[in-house]
């Protein structure tokens, strides 16, 4: 009871001093304030992120109390706060003289040299601050473990968190603070552990499952991401970023009949989202509902008519109906609004060589690999062009040329050792094939089909058994 009342005596002395300070700027007058007050006021405004103010108050409180070291250490973090942290060290270098003992000055001192890069520097002084004051080590544990998440040094504050959570085992925030922390430096067995943790004393918390669910979507461990978005879902049923998330992982299952409703029940909360009309849209198209696909992928480019997925979605409809001209204007739009897109190259390709169009249709492969080199389908139509085209021998002289330019990379070699077998070279098919095999055995599975076994040598097939790809 007592706790209580002096708790409310000091937040009405604070909000007192800070209402005399807000009606002296009101006024333009000039008033007296004691350090006390002064330090009350800036903190007020520090906490609650008003920097102009902070900064105001921390200039009178040096004019008027220019000896007091709790007012410059305060002027010194709201310098830090507006960005100003040579400034902010120049002032705490002074007065680490003046009071050497006094771990506030050392804590500033350490923000404003993470602030500047010198995460090194940051860490041996915080590491003196603890040093300073035993009877102080949690609350400057806490705030150096503040500054750090801040700042996003997770690495770094780890160990001091490690450390704050043995002295308060009981705030259980320290748990979570921590899995998010494993979660950003990317160790996820220690996330998924104390979220694990965590979750155990708050059972009830969508944040804590909605992270384990995006840990678990990173392992591809997707049965259990949906788990914890479900149970996300079922504390917080407006939790809408839970809720794309599992529609997205439905749809990278190919579980696209799940994913609709998913899909649906997201744009109910946030109706103009194009992104989530676009993937509605896609899991129309993979179940054959092309009308609705076509309606939604409509609806995402009335919201956004620079949104490069919709038209493509519309250039995949034309394509797979066998409307090569229609999917051309699609894909040409889809491919103006985004040039640095494989897949919108690939299938321009695709639909200019239906249409007769081959030199077009190798122009987009080769954009296409340029984009990404390791596009399997892009090397195997490519092959496929050649050998039907008959061109061979004005293909071989550009792949070398490609392969000295590139290097080894598995479509370049699978390529090559395709041609120069159907010329009759078998001592560079035999090279390239197994430069290839030793890169990518997989993507060979895909070349079989159009590979010459029949002109093979008995070495070649030696080394396609030792792979066991024939």
């Amino acid at each position: 009871m007592e706790e209580d009342k002096f708790k409310y005596s000091l937040e009405e002395e604070i909000r007192q001093a800070v209402q005399k300070f807000e009606r002296m700027k009101r006024n333009n007058e000039k008033y007296f304030f004691d350090v006390v007050e002064f330090e009350s006021i800036i903190d007020y405004y520090i906490e609650s992120n008003n920097s102009p103010k902070a900064f105001e108050a921390a200039a009178l409180a040096t004019q008027q109390h220019p000896n007091s070291v709790s007012i410059q250490v305060r002027k010194a973090r709201v310098l830090i706060d507006k960005g100003r942290a040579v400034e902010a060290l120049s002032i705490l270098r002074n007065l680490e003289n003046l009071e050497p003992g006094n771990h506030e000055i050392f804590i500033a001192k350490g923000t404003a040299l993470g602030i500047l890069g010198d995460i090194q520097g940051a860490k041996k002084i915080f590491d003196y601050a603890l040093t300073l004051d035993s009877e102080e080590t949690g609350n400057i544990l806490f705030a150096v473990v503040s500054v750090l998440q801040n700042l996003n040094y997770y690495e770094y504050l780890i160990p001091y968190l490690i450390r704050l959570i043995g002295m308060e085992p009981n705030y259980k925030a320290h748990l979570y603070d921590l899995a998010y922390a494993y979660e950003k430096v990317e160790k996820y067995s220690e996330s998924i552990f104390y979220y694990n943790k965590y979750l155990e004393e708050e059972p009830f918390s969508d944040s804590a499952w909605y992270n384990l669910g995006i840990i678990y979507n990173k392992m591809e461990e997707y049965d259990k991401a949906l788990e914890a978005y479900d149970f996300a879902l079922a504390i917080n049923s407006l939790n809408t970023f839970a809720v794309f998330n599992k529609a997205n992982i439905l749809s990278n299952l190919e579980r696209y009949t799940e994913a609709i409703p998913v899909y649906h029940e997201y744009l109910e909360h946030e109706p103009d989202s194009y992104e989530a009309m676009t993937y509605l849209a896609e899991c129309y198209e993979k179940t054959d509902d092309i009308e609705l696909a076509g309606k939604y992928f409509h609806d995402a480019i009335e919201l956004e008519p620079e949104y490069s997925d919709a038209w493509f979605g519309l250039g995949v409809i034309e394509y797979n109906a066998g409307n090569a001209d229609d999917s051309l204007i699609y894909f040409r739009k889809a491919v103006r609004l985004d040039d640095e897109n494989p897949e919108y190259w690939y299938l321009l390709g695709k639909a200019h060589y239906i249409k007769g169009e081959v030199k077009a249709a190798l122009s987009c492969f080769r954009e296409a690999l340029k984009i990404d080199a390791y596009y399997d389908e892009v090397w195997i139509d490519l092959g496929k062009i050649v050998l039907r085209e008959k061109l061979i021998s004005r293909a071989i002289p550009y792949l070398e040329h490609a392969y000295r330019v590139t290097g080894d990379l598995p479509g370049i070699n699978y390529l090559l050792a395709l041609f120069y077998l159907y010329n009759g070279d078998r001592e560079d098919s035999f090279r390239h094939l197994s430069l290839g095999v030793g890169l990518d055995t997989e993507m060979f599975r895909e070349f079989k089909e159009i590979f010459p076994l029949k002109l093979s040598t008995r070495k070649i097939n030696k080394l396609l058994r030792k792979n066991n790809l024939i």
